[in-house]
């Protein structure tokens, strides 16, 4: 049983490597052709440290693992899958094999590192974004409180809003009056004109 992770893991890299080439070394269909185990430790250096192998996810520019987050949900069920795991081949039935020791030993050991990033997660540590590896608990909670926000904004909005009724109202009063005005001047003029036609007839 192989780490992919410990292989390219410096201080453990090495030590990995020599596992995989004894496996070789002691297989009839392979053994003949694995160098020396002199050069074991520079083969890895060249692959891994001095990166002349094949290109993988690790080469991209700007890779980084830690730029990629779950939400708790996902590293909770991770969780429990692993313990399923771990008592599977650490019972009784399993654990007299070296193959499954040493996968319950990787497996305990990324449980831990699963553990501290969900506790990272839940305080805050590690702050999640939509782009992240959510749940569909934690994309049912970001819908809702997007939700939530777009509301008070369009009310802080509609509130933000200047009133005119009463400009408009007090307007609306002028012209009244106005008009009111000019109405009372003709009923007036035609009054005058009335008199005056009377008067001189």
């Amino acid at each position: 049983v192989i780490s992919a992770k410990k292989l390219r893991d410096y201080p453990e890299g090495p030590a990995e490597t020599a596992k995989i080439a004894n496996v070789l070394l002691k297989d009839d269909r392979t053994g003949q052709y694995v160098i020396a185990q002199e050069a074991w430790d520079c083969i890895w250096e060249e692959l891994i440290q001095n990166g002349k192998g094949l290109k993988t996810v690790y080469d991209r520019p700007g890779f980084n693992e830690m730029d990629y987050n779950f939400s708790a949900e996902m590293l909770e069920e991770m969780i429990t899958e692993l313990d399923r795991l771990i008592t599977k081949y650490g019972g009784s039935d399993w654990n007299t094999k070296d193959t499954a020791n040493r996968i319950v030993a990787l497996l305990v050991e990324h449980r831990t590192l699963i553990t501290t990033e969900l506790n990272e997660v839940n305080t805050g540590v590690r702050q999640l974004t939509d782009k992240d590896f959510l749940g569909p608990k934690e994309r049912q909670l970001r819908r809702a409180l997007k939700l939530e926000e777009n509301s008070e904004n369009e009310f802080d909005a509609v509130q933000e809003q200047k009133d005119y009724s009463g400009y408009f109202n007090a307007l609306e009063k002028k012209l009244t009056a106005k008009k009111r005005s000019k109405m009372r001047q003709l009923a007036g003029k035609q009054v005058d004109e009335e008199i005056a036609v009377n008067a001189s007839a």
